[in-house]
């Protein structure tokens, strides 16, 4: 009975010890989409307010912090969202610049200096990569651009989840029209690069093209354009990611009054013109992150 009771004690410490360390490969994150591109007051400070009250592990953005464009304002913009920021300052953010962030030499010197980073650059967090790119000042990633994700890909080849974020959605109608012979996607394709992530456009969009999640993040204070219809992909909310060992899950939620109605949805319940699950809308915030899925018009 001894031995039995020792061996019981046994699994139950190696069960103990292999939840553990499926725990510490388990995190949350935060993906804000814009701020500005005709700024709606209030909205990003209730989204930073709602996206911090999960505790996320870090915040990513595709950009547009500034409605910038004016190098002699531009400085001013910038102390604006410290003091915006100064409430989250214990919560890592890592931001792509934007075409409001960046449009000249001198507001690339001024991002370098209020958002601490390079125009690229990369990071881990546990087994996840995350490359940051710059496609402020063009449409298209450029070919430097390119050739700093594939160096970079290839130096985090072991990383086992790995996203791309930019601003532009440099990859939207090749994704749309389901062509997948563009740079891009090939050296994501290499790569095992799961999910690729922009904002610029303000709606919530998704496309899976080859298994790889091609995501257009919703506004978090641009104004919403078009039709302005939830449904549609136009709302103010953010993006809440779940990664638990090699899985990324993702909710998609609106925020709350007077905002908008708090509904949350999974990715897989959109598509790339907006929301392909309409019983999804009437969702309540809560649950679990949802497996990655799908939205149209690059915006300004």
């Amino acid at each position: 009975m001894k031995l039995i009771a020792r061996r019981s004690l046994c699994i139950a410490a190696w069960l103990a010890l292999l939840e553990a360390a499926a725990a510490a490969q388990t995190f949350h994150f935060i993906i804000l989409g814009d701020r500005t591109g005709g700024a709606q007051p209030g909205v990003y400070e209730e989204v930073w307010k709602e996206a911090a009250s999960e505790d996320p592990a870090f915040v990513v953005t595709p950009g547009d912090a500034i409605e910038g464009l004016d190098d002699a304002t531009a400085e001013g913009e910038w102390r604006a969202i410290e003091e915006i920021l100064e409430p989250y300052r214990r919560i890592p953010f890592y931001p792509a610049p934007g075409n409001h962030d960046i449009w000249s030499q001198a507001s690339e010197k001024l991002f370098r200096r209020y958002m601490g980073h390079e125009p690229h650059y990369s990071f881990d967090y546990k087994q996840a990569h995350f490359t940051i790119l710059d496609n402020s000042r063009s449409e298209q990633l450029s070919a430097d651009e390119l050739s700093f994700l594939e160096q970079d890909l290839r130096a985090h080849a072991a990383q086992p989840v790995k996203f791309i974020v930019s601003h532009r959605p440099s990859w939207l109608i090749n994704v749309v029209v389901r062509n997948a012979n563009f740079p891009l996607h090939q050296l994501a394709k290499k790569f095992g690069v799961e999910t690729i992530i922009a904002g610029h456009v303000h709606a919530m969009q998704h496309v899976d093209l080859d298994g790889i999640h091609y995501i257009s993040v919703p506004s978090a204070g641009g104004h919403l354009r078009a039709t302005r219809r939830y449904e549609d992909g136009w709302f103010f909310g953010y993006i809440a990611g779940e990664v638990s060992g090699s899985e990324i899950r993702f909710q998609i939620k609106e925020l709350k009054p007077p905002y908008g109605r708090g509904r949350v949805t999974g990715l897989d319940d959109w598509g790339a013109g907006g929301l392909v699950n309409r019983r999804a809308a009437s969702a309540p915030r809560g649950g679990r992150p949802v497996l990655a899925a799908s939205g149209s018009t690059p915006g300004t």
